[in-house]
């Protein structure tokens, strides 16, 4: 009976995502209304004259699109001047902090009780429903939840105002309900990750576990943990393990070591994305990745075709006029007071008729194959400390992930070119490190205690290697540069192939 009712539940949440499939505009014209009815009575609306837009043309003519820094001086209002009503006509006392911009360590994004309540819970619920539709025989809302997420910090910036990662503040806030399935909130919260990692495993094996919640890089740690402490098989603790919700990153680099960790052939992985920002998208069927754009969880959406992203005034154009096979970066206005916000993640969509897509990326180089978000500007940073320290000169460098294996964790390959050899190349990696960490949070985090990524490794080029690399591939001159960052290994093994075959 309790399982009958528990999918009766399960299946009335999908009823919202039929409603707006079958309506994407008319959802998305009702959610920019609302928006803007909230909007004008705050400083930012009546700063951008909110009162004179009427529809999403006048909107684009009239907002401009922003960036964190052009946000920034705003957030100053409410975090230390104590000011109300800036960026939306509600109070303001959470922040969720995200990865870095070129001038910060990290950004602080501001969340509202509407942004939780009618955007990620919301969004979590579509989740539920979607893969409930798919699975009618699930049962994993019966047992427990495990959930490997952020830690919570007071924000000493500002008195009441509290900042965490995103899944620490979506815990917090829980409804009580939701809250005795899940981790318990005094683990799930824990500022040390070691201890919390010890104190999930000591709770999860004695616990019936049925699906599991979070980022897959933390999550293989935990199961890997679990495995060794206990010496069973996760489906010999969990027998019934139902399925992973996954984001944060790619699967692809992970999936071998779940299937090897979960070898059970009626575990499920079903990918998210939820970021600081919102909850933007769920995986919409068993047999594809893709994912539903999520259309009424007071998150109003605009793209910003791949020619326009580089431009000081980008256009960018309404859901309505996405195309197939063609690269976009997100634009959102949420309840959490973002307007026209450009999140610097890259879509792709597959199908308009649902509206799925897939994550490309970002609009500029980085490595986010862990989590860690990192950019060129951190690179550049971190090596010029690097090179400070230690007498060193650098003529070109690029930098990829080494994702996980059955014997070791992940970490950055480094591939440097030197024009001046450090005095000490052990402390040049070491230095590089510290770099990294002072200026990337994320980073910091997935750092911690080696747990997740390990040192980066270093390897010396020859003089001259980049520059015999890229003339082979006929890219000399002219605008092409070598890449700094990238999430996956295709440049960095072409390196070291071309050196291989030189050799």
């Amino acid at each position: 009976m309790i399982q009958k009712i528990t999918r009766s539940i399960l299946t009335s949440y999908y009823r919202p995502v039929e409603t707006f499939v079958n309506d994407p505009y008319g959802i998305q014209q009702k959610t920019l209304q609302r928006l803007l009815r909230h909007g004008c009575r705050t400083r930012y609306g009546n700063d951008h004259h909110f009162a004179r837009v009427s529809d999403e043309d006048a909107f684009r003519r009239i907002v401009p699109v922003a960036t964190y820094e052009y946000l920034r001086p705003y957030l100053d209002r409410i975090i230390v001047e104590k000011q109300k009503n800036v960026l939306w006509d509600t109070p303001v006392k959470w922040f969720a902090m995200s990865s870095g911009t070129t001038e910060e360590k990290s950004k602080y994004i501001p969340v509202t009780r509407e942004s939780l309540k009618n955007g990620n819970y919301r969004a979590g619920y579509h989740m539920l429903g979607i893969y409930a539709h798919h699975h009618p025989d699930t049962s994993f809302v019966l047992g427990k939840s495990l959930v490997l997420g952020g830690s919570q910090q007071i924000n000493r910036i500002g008195d009441g105002i509290y900042t965490a990662d995103i899944s620490a503040i979506l815990m917090k806030n829980l409804p009580a309900l939701a809250r005795r399935r899940r981790t318990p909130e005094k683990i799930a919260l824990l500022p040390d990750w070691e201890e919390k990692l010890q104190k999930l495993a000591e709770y999860a094996m004695g616990a019936d576990i049925r699906s599991l919640v979070g980022v897959p890089s933390w999550m293989l740690v935990l199961l890997k943990k679990i495995v060794n402490d206990s010496g069973c098989m996760i489906t010999e603790i969990w027998p019934n393990l139902e399925v992973f919700f996954h984001g944060g990153v790619s699967f692809i680099p992970f999936q071998e070591q779940y299937e090897k960790l979960v070898s059970s052939d009626r575990m499920r992985y079903w990918e998210t994305y939820n970021a600081s920002e919102g909850f933007f998208g769920v995986q919409f069927a068993p047999g594809s990745k893709d994912l539903l754009l999520l259309l009424d969880n007071e998150v109003y959406y605009e793209f910003i075709p791949a020619e326009q992203w580089m431009k000081e005034n980008p256009e960018a154009i309404p859901l309505s006029g996405v195309e197939t096979g063609r690269q976009y970066a997100m634009v959102i206005s949420t309840s959490g007071g973002l307007w026209r916000y450009k999140i610097g993640d890259t879509v792709e969509f597959t199908s308009t008729d649902p509206y799925l897509f897939r994550l490309t990326g970002r609009t500029r180089q980085f490595i986010n194959a862990f989590g860690e978000e990192l950019i060129v500007d951190n690179a550049d940073r971190a090596l010029d400390e690097a090179c400070r320290i230690t007498g060193a000169k650098i003529t070109e460098y690029t930098a990829a992930p080494i994702f996980f294996g059955d014997s070791n964790n992940g970490a950055h390959e480094w591939l440097i070119e030197f024009e001046t050899a450090p005095c000490d190349l052990s402390l040049f990696i070491e230095s590089l490190d510290e770099s990294l960490k002072r200026l990337n949070s994320d980073y910091e985090a997935k750092r911690s205690y080696n747990l997740s990524l390990s040192p980066p490794v270093v390897k010396v080029m020859g003089s001259g290697l980049f520059y015999e690399w890229m003339k082979q591939r006929e890219k000399v001159g002219g605008q092409h540069k070598v890449p700094k960052l990238a999430n996956d290994r295709k440049y960095v093994d072409s390196i070291l192939q071309f050196l291989a075959a030189k050799s």
